[in-house]
C-alpha cells in the first residue's frame, strides 16, 4: 500500500501479505492472522509507538496502522475463499461418487427362534405383572440342589447328570436356581420369570442336548393355589399358540414342588385324535410345575405358614419345536444360517 510510508510498518505489512498468499490451508491462515493481528501480533504491537510521537505524527502513523490492518484482513479473507474453493475442488476429484450406481444390499441378521420365543414369553409375562430375573451359568451346589429340597443323598440328583467345576461349583442343570436367588434377595409377594441356558451331561440326539433352554416361573403370595397355576399356564399357552389350548395336569414328582404335576397340552397337530407327533396319545408333555414345597420356602427364609406359591419350568426348545414343526433340537445350536433365516 502506497499510503504506508513507515519503513518498519511497511516491512511487516509486506511480510504478512506474502505469507497470506502462500498459506496452504485454513489452519495456517489462522496462525498468520494471530501472529500479525492478535493481541500480541506484530502489527498490533506497532500501536505502542504512538506514545513517543507528536500529535501530528501520531495521527498520521495511526492511520497507516489501521490501513495495514485492513489490508491484511482483506488479504486473509480473500485467501480463505480461495482455499475453500480449492478444498472442495480437490475433494470432488479425490472422493468423487457416482450416485447413480445401485447400492449394495445389506443383509439383515436373524434372531435364533429360541430368542424370538423367549422375548415373546417375556412380553406375555411382564404384561401379567411378572419381572424378568437372571442368574449365572455357573452355580453353587446350594442354589442348584440344596435350597430346592435336593440334599446330597437325594436320588433326584441321579436324574440330572451334572457338569462339575474343580472348585466344587457346577453348570446349572435347570433355571430353578433363578427362583432361589430371587427369593433370597426379594420379599414376597413376588412374581418372576427366569429364562436361560442350562446344561446336562447327556448324549445328544434329535430330542436331547447337553445345552438347552428353559424358562423358570415363580409366584409367591398369600393364598396361592393350583387354580392360580392353571390360570397362568392357560394364559401363557393361549398367547403363544394364538388359540385356547386344552390342558391336563398329571401327578409328577419333583423335590421342589408339592403337589407336583406334569402339564400336557392337547396335541395341536391332530387335535387330540392321535398322531405320530403325540405318539397316538392325543397329548404332548410340555412342562413340570406345582406348588412350591414348604421346605424350599424355609430354605430361603420365607414362612410357609404365611406364604404359598407356584413354580414351573418351561422347556423353550420343546415349545419352539412344536410351534414351528422343527424335528431336531440340534438345529438350534448348529450355527447353520440357512436354518435361522427361515424364522
Amino acid at each position: 500500500m502506497s499510503a504506508i510510508n513507515d519503513e518498519t510498518l511497511k516491512s511487516i505489512f509486506e511480510s504478512v501479505i506474502s505469507r497470506v498468499v502462500a498459506a496452504r490451508d485454513e489452519k495456517e491462515l489462522d496462525e498468520i492472522r494471530v501472529a500479525f493481528l492478535g493481541k500480541k501480533g506484530l502489527i498490533t504491537e506497532q500501536m505502542k509507538r504512538l506514545g513517543s510521537l507528536s500529535p501530528e505524527e501520531r495521527k498520521t502513523f495511526g492511520a497507516q496502522v489501521n490501513e495495514a490492518k485492513g489490508g491484511v484482513e482483506e488479504a486473509i479473507k480473500k485467501r480463505g475463499v480461495e482455499l475453500e474453493s480449492m478444498r472442495y475442488a480437490d475433494l470432488a476429484e479425490k472422493e468423487w461418487l457416482d450416485v447413480t450406481i445401485p447400492g449394495e444390499s445389506v443383509k439383515r441378521g436373524h434372531l435364533n427362534p429360541i430368542s424370538q420365543i423367549q422375548y415373546e414369553l417375556e412380553d406375555i409375562f411382564t404384561s401379567l405383572g411378572f419381572s424378568v430375573a437372571d442368574g449365572p451359568h455357573v452355580e453353587t451346589e446350594f442354589n442348584n440342589f440344596e435350597a430346592l429340597n435336593i440334599p446330597a443323598d437325594h436320588p433326584a440328583r441321579d436324574m440330572q447328570d451334572t457338569f462339575w467345576t474343580e472348585d466344587g461349583n457346577l453348570l446349572r442343570t435347570h433355571t430353578s436356581c433363578i427362583q432361589v436367588r430371587a427369593m433370597l434377595n426379594r420379599k414376597p409377594p413376588l412374581r418372576i420369570i427366569g429364562p436361560g441356558r442350562v446344561f446336562r451331561y447327556e448324549a445328544t440326539d434329535a430330542s436331547h442336548s447337553n445345552t438347552f433352554h428353559q424358562m423358570e416361573g415363580l409366584m409367591v403370595d398369600r393364598n396361592i393355589s393350583v387354580s392360580n397355576l392353571i390360570h397362568f399356564m392357560k394364559t401363557l399357552l393361549r398367547e403363544i399358540f394364538k388359540q385356547d389350548v386344552k390342558i391336563r395336569l398329571r401327578p409328577g414328582y419333583f423335590p421342589f414342588v408339592e403337589p407336583g404335576f406334569e402339564l400336557d397340552i392337547n396335541c395341536l397337530i391332530c387335535g387330540g385324535s392321535g398322531c405320530p407327533v403325540c405318539k397316538q396319545s392325543g397329548w404332548l408333555e410340555l412342562l413340570p410345575c406345582g406348588l412350591v414345597h414348604p421346605n424350599v420356602l424355609k430354605n430361603v427364609g420365607i414362612d410357609p405358614a404365611e406364604y404359598t406359591g407356584f413354580a414351573f419350568g418351561l422347556g423353550m426348545d420343546r415349545l419352539v419345536m412344536m410351534r414351528y414343526g422343527i424335528d431336531d433340537v440340534r438345529h438350534f445350536l448348529s450355527g447353520d444360517i440357512r436354518f435361522v433365516e427361515q424364522f
